[in-house]
């Protein structure tokens, strides 16, 4: 088990929000000004901050069969997944649940940065597909892509010179040094981070190529594209994940009529 209280406050019908983004704690304040009752889960404390202080946030994460004891014991009347785009268990697991339990399911998917094809900016649909290529072959890369994958990169130390920057957060920074990267090639900054700061970074690491995700505008895409233009550095965007999602939106009205329609005090 994770850790996760097995009771908040079943004595009341509630939506589920999946949250930890920016994108999430916008969400939440928009439902709580309805007035229409919601929890939502987190996997850190920082992000908790996201949220309002009367907002009911629960820190932790969820198996799935820990997502399934929740919804019954939480009375989960419907389910807005806000995850970030790459958190594919997460959403995986929430779409599962939901199906089993006929709980009614919402998937708010950011807009991604369209990115044009060319020798400078390019798109792969996995880490898998950029190591097996070779694309970091004798650059100086920066890789603003999380901690988790970075252990994929360990080999290629030998092949170039990889910079990489992760949350300040320790587990981030000891993932970081176990894949291979040395205290001097390691940023540890909280984003967002601003185009003046993304440049002199780039260029105090004499930056060749920098790999980042299609996290969007929130995720901080469109800076690094713009960045990447003005120094003529080559961009790789990673795509994200491809999930089959029974119903998704981009657009905060549409969440809101989802909520009206499943809110258990109307």
């Amino acid at each position: 088990m994770s850790g996760f209280p097995l009771r908040y406050n079943s004595s009341l019908p509630k939506i589920w929000l999946i949250g930890g983004t920016k994108d999430s704690a916008e969400i939440a304040k928009a439902i709580a000004d309805i007035q229409v009752p919601i929890i939502v889960t987190v996997t850190t404390p920082s992000a908790k901050n996201l949220y309002l202080s009367d907002c009911s946030v629960i820190v932790g994460c969820f198996s799935g069969e820990e997502m399934a004891c929740f919804c019954r014991q939480e009375e989960i009347i419907a389910i807005i997944d806000a995850s970030h785009p790459f958190a594919t268990e997460v959403s995986q697991n929430a779409i599962a649940i939901a199906k089993l339990q006929n709980i009614p399911y919402l998937r708010y998917e950011r807009n991604s940065c369209q990115l044009l094809a060319n020798n400078q900016f390019l798109t792969l649909d996995s880490f898998d597909a950029l190591l097996k290529g070779d694309y970091l072959s004798g650059q100086r890369v920066l890789l603003t892509v999380g901690c988790k994958v970075l252990p994929k990169f360990k080999t290629w130390h030998q092949d170039a010179i990889l910079f990489t920057r992760v949350l300040p957060k320790v587990n981030s920074l000891q993932i970081a040094l176990d894949s291979g990267f040395t205290s001097d090639r390691i940023m540890a900054i909280r984003p967002p981070v601003s185009a003046e700061l993304e440049t002199v970074l780039w260029r105090q690491w004499n930056i060749s190529l920098v790999i980042t995700k299609a996290s969007g505008k929130p995720g901080g895409e469109d800076i690094k594209r713009q960045v990447a233009k003005g120094l003529g550095v080559r961009l790789i965007t990673i795509a994200r994940p491809k999930i089959f999602y029974p119903e998704q939106t981009s657009c905060i009205k549409k969440i809101m009529a989802f909520c009206h329609q499943y809110n258990p005090n109307k």
